[in-house]
């Protein structure tokens, strides 16, 4: 069997099991038979011991899990401390939830005019149409609303809401396809997506944010590839990685598929305590994403989602990191250092003219529109 005929038999399998919008189909699709999708399967894989999987289980219960089989073969089960484990295997200390943490700790609610869509920024919207993964990295600002039996992809009702509200707001340039993990849908419901976009013509570009081609390369189809291209406006494809090791072979070889299709690629990167807060790490990630010719675009500081005080480190430590990568590294291969500022009131730069201390020693962060916010988080690496 050739490599096309056996991804339209996939392609053509997932359309078959899916099924209604809200239905498991969907769940199905957007993971394999070898996915690990409760700590007694990793406990089966070897990926967890037999009797943390047991305490681990209240873990389960609240904050879904997956681990795709690419995913498990990256992870060195001799690491205790291993930095790709730490972003999959579920935690004890998820269940921990600080008073500074939120459900929703962006601010999405307060900016979404219909189901699906925000609207938080003039130019551009964020449109989530589906609310599984592939994958759940335990420090998900969405988990609360991500995840198995949280629903699984927008009704037709929802979409053609939304896609009425961006008809009727000609500022709006930018639609960008969130969830979950877009790259989990189907290709015919992409081109579903991409045709009524293609139909609005003051929307230019079309972005989607991912983590399908490091944690499932497997959904970066050329069917899927094909669907995204039918909107006629320009690509760009924001991948989700943390680490060098998760730009593995069949990642990269995902990436070029993508790249060859006319899509430009850029990443964005969790600061992670554990993961890749040092400055070696974050700059041999740079340097990988770079020769795969992505684009390094964000440097995230992690948001205030529940359960994920252990990996957020503070902000005077992550300005360091962000410092010494740019005595490292070229300006090409430099993200960002960004902040969402808890609440809703948008995303900055962590620089100076964004940052002061208060009174009592912790941050006020200034928004865009030059209001200063305080952030509620204690400034301490635990």
């Amino acid at each position: 069997m050739t490599e096309d005929s056996a991804r339209h038999r996939e392609e053509r399998s997932e359309e078959a099991t899916q099924g209604p919008p809200h239905g498991p189909g969907l769940l199905r699709s957007a993971r394999n038979d070898a996915t690990s999708t409760s700590v007694a399967e990793l406990a089966a894989v070897g990926l967890l011991d037999a009797s943390r999987a047991e305490t681990l289980r209240a873990v389960e219960a609240r904050y879904s899990v997956a681990v795709t089989p690419e995913i498990a073969a990256l992870i060195d089960r001799a690491d205790p401390a291993d930095p790709i484990a730490r972003q999959f295997l579920p935690d004890l200390r998820e269940l921990e939830t600080r008073p500074e943490e939120l459900a929703d700790p962006i601010g999405d609610d307060a900016f979404s005019p219909t189901e699906g869509l925000v609207h938080r920024y003039p130019d551009r919207v964020l449109l989530k149409l589906l609310s599984v993964c592939p994958v759940y990295c335990r420090f998900c600002f969405r988990r609360e609303t991500v995840g198995l039996g949280k629903g699984a992809s927008l009704s037709e009702t929802a979409l053609d809401e939304a896609f009425a509200y961006i008809a009727e707001r000609p500022q709006i340039f930018e639609v960008i396809l969130t969830g979950g993990d877009p790259l989990a849908l189907s290709a015919r419901r992409l081109r579903a997506v991409a045709e009524r976009l293609a139909a609005i013509p003051h929307v230019a570009v079309l972005r989607l944010h991912t983590r399908a081609p490091t944690a499932a390369p497997r959904l970066v189809t050329a069917d899927r590839l094909e669907a995204l291209t039918a909107s006629g406006k320009a690509l760009y494809m924001v991948l989700h990685v943390n680490h060098a090791r998760e730009l593995s072979a069949p990642a990269r070889q995902a990436v070029a598929r993508i790249q060859r299709a006319g899509i430009s690629t850029l990443a964005q990167t969790v600061l992670l305590a554990g993961v890749n807060d040092d400055a070696a790490t974050l700059e041999q990630l740079m340097r990988a994403l770079l020769a795969a010719q992505i684009k390094p675009y964000y440097l995230h500081h992690p948001d205030l989602a529940p359960g994920t005080g252990h990996f957020r480190l503070s902000l005077e430590r992550g300005r360091e990191l962000h410092a010494e990568l740019s005595r490292r590294i070229s300006g090409v291969g430099l993200p960002s250092y960004v902040l969402d500022i808890p609440g809703g009131f948008g995303k900055v730069p962590l620089q100076p003219s964004h940052l002061e201390r208060d009174e009592d020693g912790g941050w006020r962060v200034r928004d865009r529109a030059g209001r200063w916010r305080a952030y509620p988080a204690k400034d301490r690496d635990d």
